[in-house]
């Protein structure tokens, strides 16, 4: 379960130029369901990173693809895979199916490894008196962060591509972004560092972006209120972000609310190195 897939379906970049600004998306794509729609997307948005959260890999539901490989391939990109949850019910006769966070690029990446959390939710372990069914969603396993290095040309950056507790309260959110944050640190002040994915829960709380600031960190949406998920009533959600440190400026941020490809919408935003 800790493990991280990878693979490289990039062409060489040897003599590319550094570029002035990279491109990244952060996408819920709600197990890649619609999978050509995604890749379609996906291909017109030309990202320089991609961080997708909740990516199958074997599962009954999703043709026992393994979606994140599928992306890379098509897009031609290198891919990190790490698994979140052994999905108990979707399994085949032989294999197991999981369920992940996925971060693509063109560019070289390395160092991949997950942070499980410390703090996890019991909703979803299988107990005896629950029918291994579908809808009733038994896993094994827990929320985690993705942690990847993308070497773009002179420059080196951390991606944690993260995906928090839908179940519990915002308490149990706030401890497993804190793990982040202070994971984070290790990386130094001069390490450009990003921190993106499906949060759950509104970071823009007053208590808790003064917690993001303090470890200096920015939104890259500028604390703007941004509908990025619809709940299964139609309602809107602010819960999917893009943070980066000091190293970076960004612009250009953006919500393609008109994506039907999943609950979540596809964030945008371009960066530029200080």
């Amino acid at each position: 379960m800790d493990q991280v897939e990878t693979g490289c379906f990039a062409p060489a970049r040897s003599g590319v130029e550094q570029p002035e600004a990279i491109r990244v998306v952060s996408w819920n794509i709600n197990r890649g369901s619609r999978l050509s729609e995604i890749i379609d997307y996906l291909e017109a948005a030309n990202g320089d990173l991609i961080l997708l959260q909740e990516t199958d890999r074997d599962a009954r539901r999703t043709g026992y693809c393994n979606i994140a490989k599928q992306i890379a391939v098509k897009l031609r990109m290198n891919y990190a895979f790490g698994c979140e949850f052994h999905e108990v019910s979707q399994s085949g006769a032989d294999s197991m199916a999981y369920h992940g966070q996925a971060t693509l690029s063109p560019w070289p990446i390395s160092d991949e490894h997950i942070i499980r959390f410390q703090s996890q939710s019991g909703f979803w372990r299988p107990r005896w008196y629950l029918p291994p069914i579908s809808v009733l969603q038994r896993r094994i396993g827990g929320r985690m962060a993705l942690v990847t290095r993308v070497s773009i040309c002179q420059n080196d950056l951390i991606a944690y591509n993260l995906h928090l507790e839908s179940r519990g309260n915002d308490d149990l959110r706030l401890k497993q972004f804190a793990q982040v944050l202070q994971d984070s640190c290790e990386s130094g002040q001069d390490t450009p560092v990003l921190i993106g994915g499906d949060f759950n829960f509104d970071i823009r709380r007053p208590d808790i972006a003064a917690a993001v600031s303090a470890m200096r960190f920015e939104n890259a949406f500028n604390g703007a209120h941004r509908i990025t998920a619809r709940s299964r009533f139609g309602r809107g959600l602010s819960i999917d972000f893009i943070l980066t440190n000091p190293r970076f400026v960004s612009r250009e941020p953006s919500v393609a609310t008109s994506i039907n490809a999943s609950d979540h919408f596809p964030l945008t935003v371009t960066l530029k190195l200080k």
